[in-house]
């Protein structure tokens, strides 16, 4: 399956990464979220996922289009295996967001937290932090 270039599934420690950079906007969103479909209706074995959303500088979403995304992946998911989503965020906007998905999406097997700490999220997810760096991250 061929994967957007901000998307990398590693396939070993069952986690989907995203890392999108500059704008994220509705393509964006409906890239990664084409993604997780696809890969979801492919694999057999439930996977994690992490969003990096650090290197983002730009947001172009409102609530309404956040409200359709997380009651639509909390419908797609249903009934399927738990999963973590660790969302990491230091934007303003970005956090609250982040937090609407969290809060729209509980209660149902997608468990949603928002974290401004990479530990925390290796922490949460259960995998090393190197794992979750990007490969700039890992060069500084």
């Amino acid at each position: 399956m061929k994967l957007p270039p901000d998307v990398e599934f590693c396939e070993d420690i069952h986690l989907i990464v995203w890392r999108p950079r500059g704008l994220v906007d509705k393509a964006a969103v409906n890239k990664i979220i084409t993604a997780l479909g696809e890969l979801e209706t492919a694999l057999k074995e439930p996977f994690n996922r992490f969003s990096d959303t650090v290197a983002a500088d730009a947001v172009d979403l409102n609530f309404e289009y956040i409200i359709h995304v997380s009651l639509y992946r909390r419908s797609f998911y249903d009934k399927r295996p738990p999963i973590k989503s660790a969302i990491l965020a230091t934007d303003a906007t970005l956090i609250h967001y982040a937090k609407v998905h969290a809060l729209l999406t509980q209660g149902s097997p997608i468990n949603v937290r928002v974290f401004q700490d990479r530990k925390e999220v290796a922490q949460w997810l259960g995998v090393p932090i190197v794992r979750l760096m990007a490969d700039t991250d890992q060069r500084e």
